[in-house]
C-alpha cells in the first residue's frame, strides 16, 4: 500500500491542494530539513551541562518516535541502566539550551526551506487559501526558522500556529490539528496537512483532516499507506495555481 501510494500521478495532489481552502503543515522535516541541526544542538546541550551523552544518527532517528524535545530527553534518560532521577526543571533547562544553540544553528542560513515550499505558500497565497502551522516542535524553534527562511513579519501570512507546549497531547494525538479547526472554524474536509512522518500522519488523520506526505531523511521509511499522496518533495507539485 505505502508504494501504491508513492505512484499516485502528482496532478491528483495538485488537485487536492488546489482545492483546499486551508493548508496546514508541519514545521521539522516538512517545511526544512532541521532534525540534523535539532540533533546537532542537543548534543551541545548536554555537552554544556556536562553530560557524557551523544546522540548519532542513529539513536536520534529511533528516539524521533517520541514527539516533543523535553519528551525526548526523557526518554532517552529512562533508557540509561543507572540513572538517577531527573527533575523537571533540569530537562527545562537542557532543553533552553538547546532552542538557543539551534537558532543559531538557523541563523547561519545552512538550513534554506525545501524544494517548493516557498512557491506553495506563495501560490497558495495568491489563490487565497489560509495557511496554518500544525507542529510538536516550541513557538522559538518556529520563529528561529521561518524569521530566517520567509523574514522577521512571516507570522502575518498565518492564520492559526500551534506548537506543541500548546496543547495538552502531542502528535500522533491529534490535539494540534483540532485546535487548529477549531481557530479556523473550518471542516476537516476543507483542508489538507502537510505531513513529512507517521506521527504527524496520525495526528491528522484522526482528526479527520486529509493528509500530503512530502518525504524526509529521517522518516523515509515510516508507512504512509492512509496518506491520500506521498511524494519526495513539494516540487512535484508544479505550483499549482
Amino acid at each position: 500500500m505505502q508504494a501504491e501510494a508513492a505512484t499516485i500521478a502528482p496532478s491528483g495532489a495538485s488537485e487536492l491542494i488546489r482545492r483546499a481552502r486551508a493548508l496546514i503543515f508541519d514545521v521539522d522535516g516538512t517545511l526544512a530539513e532541521t532534525e540534523e541541526l535539532h540533533r546537532q544542538a542537543f548534543n551541545g546541550a548536554f555537552d554544556c551541562r556536562g553530560l557524557d551523552w551523544h546522540w548519532d544518527r542513529a539513536v536520534y532517528k529511533d528516539l524521533l518516535r517520541v514527539t516533543g524535545g523535553k519528551e525526548r530527553i526523557r526518554a532517552y534518560h529512562a533508557r540509561q541502566p543507572i540513572a538517577p532521577p531527573l527533575p523537571d526543571g533540569d530537562i527545562a533547562e537542557l532543553h533552553r539550551i538547546k532552542t538557543a544553540r539551534y537558532a543559531e544553528l538557523v541563523e547561519t542560513g545552512c538550513c534554506p526551506l525545501r524544494p517548493g515550499v516557498a512557491d506553495l505558500l506563495t501560490a497558495a497565497r495568491a489563490r487565497g487559501q489560509r495557511l496554518a502551522i500544525a507542529t510538536t516542535t516550541s513557538h522559538g524553534n518556529i520563529d528561529a526558522l521561518l524569521s530566517r527562511a520567509l523574514g522577521k513579519r512571516w507570522a502575518a501570512d498565518f492564520d492559526a500556529i500551534e506548537a506543541g507546549d500548546d496543547v495538552r497531547h502531542k502528535k500522533p494525538a491529534p490535539d494540534v490539528y483540532l485546535a487548529i479547526l477549531a481557530r479556523l472554524k473550518l471542516k476537516p474536509s476543507d483542508c489538507v496537512a502537510i505531513e513529512d512522518s507517521a506521527n504527524g500522519l496520525i495526528a491528522a488523520s484522526r482528526a479527520n483532516i486529509p493528509v500530503l506526505i512530502t518525504r524526509s531523511i529521517f522518516f523515509r521509511d515510516d508507512d504512509f499507506s492512509d496518506a491520500r499522496f506521498v511524494l519526495d518533495d513539494l516540487s512535484e507539485l508544479g505550483c499549482p495555481r
